[in-house]
């Protein structure tokens, strides 16, 4: 399980982008978001990295937790 920290996700629709963004990437992917804690746990064969490079690319910079 990989944990991020997304400072720019304050809502569901965030939420949604992120999911998206990951799933196309992993389509096997497992995303838990928690918006209060601007924290996002995911399962995935991919590295921290491609996945931080993922969520960059869908406008949401995050960095290892």
């Amino acid at each position: 399980m990989i944990e991020l920290k997304v400072n720019d996700m304050t809502c569901g629709h965030c939420v949604k982008t992120i999911t998206k963004a990951v799933t196309a990437l992993d389509p096997a992917a497992k995303v838990e978001a928690d918006i209060e804690a601007k924290r996002v746990r995911i399962e995935s064969t991919h590295s921290a990295s491609e996945l931080t490079q993922a969520l960059g690319a869908a406008g949401y910079p995050a960095s290892a937790v």
